[in-house]
This record gives C-alpha cells, sequence and structure tokens, in this order.
C-alpha cells in the first residue's frame, strides 16, 4: 500500500466519519412497514457514495422488497474481479429506553461511535467505499475490478436476494467474494471467519376458548393458553439446552478433532464471557466449550413471549390466546425448512389439551462452511499480522448472514469473511457501536491486502 494512499485515508478521516455518521442517521430498518421510505433513502444514500469514491457505475435495482444497490469499475487491462456484499438495513432499536443515547443520533465516546448500524454492517460496508476511494483518488485505477452488491434485506432474512443472485449471476460474476460482517476474535485479536451458522424462525400460536374469561367463573374448568404454551415450549429443551425435537441433530456435522484442538489453543473464554456478560454461570449441552456452543453446534431459542393482560395492575384473566417466536441457528448438516417441519411435527404431537397450535415461519438461511486453501485467504491473514501485528486465527461464527450460502451455491467463488467488529458491539442490542480503532485499521488492513492480493 502507498503512503500516499494511507495519507489520503488520515487527511480526510474525520470527512469519512462525518459521512458514515449522516449514513448512520437515516433509519433503515427494513423489518419495519413504516420505514419502508427510510430504506429506500438509505440505499440511495449508498448509490451517491459510491459514486463520489469514483465507481463508473452505481444504481439501484428493484426487487420485490427493497432495492439492491449495484456498483462498478472495470479497467480492460485488469483480468480479476473482486465482488463486494454489504447490507445497509439495519435491526428495529427496541427497547428503546435502554440506549444511552437515540439510536440514529450517532455519537462518539471513548473513541467509538454509538448508533444503530455502526458494526452491524454500514460501518463495515462503508470502509470498503472508502478503501476504493482512497486508491483511485490517489491512484486513478485499482489492482482489480471491483464491484458492490449492498442490499436492504439481510435483516429480515434476504428475501429477495437469492432470486436476485441467480437472474444476475453473469453481472456478478467474479473471482472472490469479500464480506465484512462478523467479528474478530477480540481487541487487538483478528481473525478470518471460516464458518456461518444457518438461521430458521416460527411464531407459534396458541388459542384456547373463543374469548379472554373471567378467572374466578372458569378458572380451573378450562385451559390457559399462557398455561399451555409455556408447557409446549418446555418440551422442546431439556435442562442442559440440548434440544428433544426428534431427528433436530441428525446429519449434523461435527467439528473435527483439529478444529476442537485449534479452539482450545484460543484460551479460556468462560470466565472472561461470564464477566463480559455479567452473569453467574454459562449454559450449554455437556461436553462442549462455550466457543464450541455459539460456532459449531445448533441452538433453539425462545426470542420472546406474550399473551394476555399486560398494563398496570392486575386483570383477573383466562387469556384466549398466547404466542412465541422462537428462532433456531443451524450448522453445516441441518438444513432450515426441514428443521421447522420437525419443529411443527413436535408442537403438534406435544399440544395439550384444550387448544389449538398454529405456526408461522418467518426468516431462514442454510448454514456456511469456507474452504481456506485459496490463496486470498492466507493474503488476508498477512494483511491483519501485517496492521494489527497479531497473526490472525480462523474462526467461525455464531450468527447467520443467509445468502452467503446462495453466493457459494450460484457464484462458486471463494468467499472470503473479513470483519472488523468486536463481539461486545451490541449488534442487535441497545448501544450498538463500532471502536474506531477497527475502523482505522480495517481501512489500511483492507487496502493492505488489495495491495498484495494475487489470484
Amino acid at each position: 500500500m502507498s503512503s500516499q494512499v494511507s495519507q489520503y485515508i488520515r487527511d480526510n478521516r474525520q470527512q469519512h466519519l462525518d459521512q458514515l455518521i449522516e449514513f448512520l442517521r437515516i433509519p433503515s430498518i427494513s423489518a419495519l412497514s413504516d420505514h419502508k421510505e427510510d430504506v429506500r433513502k438509505a440505499a440511495e444514500w449508498v448509490v451517491e457514495s459510491l459514486k463520489g469514491a469514483g465507481l463508473t457505475t452505481a444504481q439501484l435495482m428493484e426487487t420485490p422488497g427493497h432495492p439492491v444497490v449495484y456498483g462498478e469499475w472495470s479497467h480492460p487491462d485488469n483480468t480479476h474481479t473482486i465482488l463486494v456484499y454489504g447490507h445497509y438495513d439495519v435491526q428495529p432499536v427496541d427497547p428503546v429506553e435502554l440506549w444511552d443515547s437515540p439510536p440514529f443520533e450517532p455519537v462518539i465516546h471513548d473513541e467509538k461511535l454509538y448508533a444503530r448500524g455502526a458494526s452491524d454492517d454500514k460501518g463495515q460496508t462503508f470502509m470498503h467505499v472508502k478503501a476504493v476511494e482512497a486508491m483511485l483518488k490517489v491512484n486513478g485505477t485499482l489492482p482489480f475490478n471491483v464491484k458492490f452488491l449492498i442490499e436492504g434485506e439481510e435483516e429480515i432474512g434476504s428475501p429477495s436476494l437469492d432470486a436476485f443472485v441467480s437472474e444476475h449471476k453473469d453481472l456478478l460474476a467474479s473471482d472472490i467474494l469479500m464480506i465484512s460482517d462478523t467479528p474478530i476474535l477480540g481487541k487487538g485479536k483478528p481473525a478470518v471467519c471460516t464458518g456461518l451458522r444457518g438461521l430458521c424462525s416460527l411464531q407459534v400460536d396458541v388459542k384456547g376458548a373463543k374469548g379472554d374469561l373471567h378467572s374466578g367463573l372458569y378458572g380451573g374448568a378450562v385451559q390457559n393458553s399462557i398455561h399451555a404454551l409455556v408447557q409446549l415450549l418446555s418440551t422442546l429443551r431439556d435442562e442442559e439446552g440440548r434440544i428433544q425435537v426428534e431427528g433436530f441433530y441428525d446429519g449434523v456435522i461435527e467439528p473435527t478433532e483439529e478444529e476442537r484442538e485449534g479452539y482450545k489453543k484460543l484460551g479460556n473464554y468462560e470466565e472472561e464471557l461470564k464477566s463480559e456478560l455479567g452473569v453467574s454461570e454459562l449454559f450449554g449441552e455437556a461436553g462442549y466449550t462455550a466457543r464450541e456452543h455459539t460456532w459449531v453446534r445448533p441452538t433453539l431459542e425462545v426470542n420472546g413471549i406474550y399473551g394476555g393482560f399486560q398494563g398496570e395492575g392486575v386483570k383477573t384473566v383466562i387469556p384466549s390466546l398466547a404466542h412465541a417466536k422462537i428462532t433456531c441457528r443451524l450448522v453445516p448438516g441441518q438444513d432450515p425448512d426441514t428443521i421447522s417441519e420437525l419443529i411443527e411435527n413436535h408442537l403438534k404431537a406435544h399440544t395439550p389439551p384444550g387448544v389449538t397450535v398454529n405456526t408461522t415461519r418467518f426468516d431462514k438461511g442454510k448454514p456456511f462452511l469456507a474452504p481456506t486453501d485459496h490463496p486470498a485467504f492466507k493474503t488476508a491473514t498477512d494483511s491483519y499480522e501485517k496492521v494489527y501485528g497479531e497473526p490472525a486465527l480462523f474462526t467461525r461464527m455464531g450468527g447467520s448472514i443467509p445468502v452467503v450460502e446462495t453466493f457459494d451455491q450460484v457464484l462458486s467463488i471463494p468467499i472470503l469473511l473479513m470483519g472488523f467488529g468486536l463481539p461486545s458491539e451490541n449488534f442487535h442490542a441497545p448501544n450498538e457501536h463500532f471502536h474506531l480503532e477497527n475502523y482505522d485499521k480495517g481501512i489500511e488492513t483492507l487496502l493492505t491486502f488489495w495491495d498484495t492480493l494475487s489470484l
């Protein structure tokens, strides 16, 4: 990486941060229909940002849902192409009262940028744009052709993107795909993510009597929908968290002993995690470490449960309706549609008397595991080490990026997950933030990667 390119990044740091703050002010919450226009506004902002960076093509491309942003720069002498993927949509902000500052009024404290989307994924996507801009502004060219695909539905499972990628396979043809939407191991501990868990999600609706009933007149004679729901949910896991749905673990690909030994070399994570989360004990099925629980084991979690009277004081009713939201994180060897069907069958078989149960499926995504023998992975680890001064390790991530498996199947190119967030940055939670140390080092790492990659 030339000293002039590095100097450009340093000279324009405040201007770039001001631009990122402007981006973060847009409440592009894809899950909420009230924010549909905000999501589109964010897409339009990305288009203008790509144009400002010097790309020759930057445009909105419509989908049945929120639009995709596509950008491109190419030169006839370049023989290879890098595709960069990211997303401009963000998670809802609830519970908003737990934020220390308004989620869409970005603030910087202690060299941390606080806002919804700061780390997931506006900040990390923005870094790629600025890296490309720096090379184009200083050198007037790039060592590779580049394409950007920035979507607005990642936080709702990318429902429109599978079809988009298949339909535009030729447009997206590249030699490698880069994504920054994953964390490093910790402060000063870079990592290349080689695996993602998949996802399936369901809503469970339990209905008892035709309406809420007086608990004095009917209590003891009629099933309570909330009690029935709690009883039903309790059948899904045992006391250690092992999932009791028949067939749930069929086909699960266990990590190799070599991989498990590699995780052990990362050090004891349990005490650090308890301290970070403020809990006295960790939880999980026997025989696996905390890292393995979150990286290579599947889960079933109740994310929300509600029904009956929610107001102040007491209302003595037997609720007619009760609801729960469930998500599963899936590992290689599991299919989201199959797992959803198994859970639905389990719920049907264990439904308590006196109620009916219906389910609705929502987000889904397949797990992904990358081979690491492509030379780009070596370039990535070397680039991290050059900037951070520490060797980068291969890790997995417990979260999901649903479209990654689609990219793998449709485009058949190496997928490199080079993230710069920290696990403690409150993705999806109040007070999401991005450490500016990793913002700065991240751009430098990306520039080093581009400068040294050989395909």
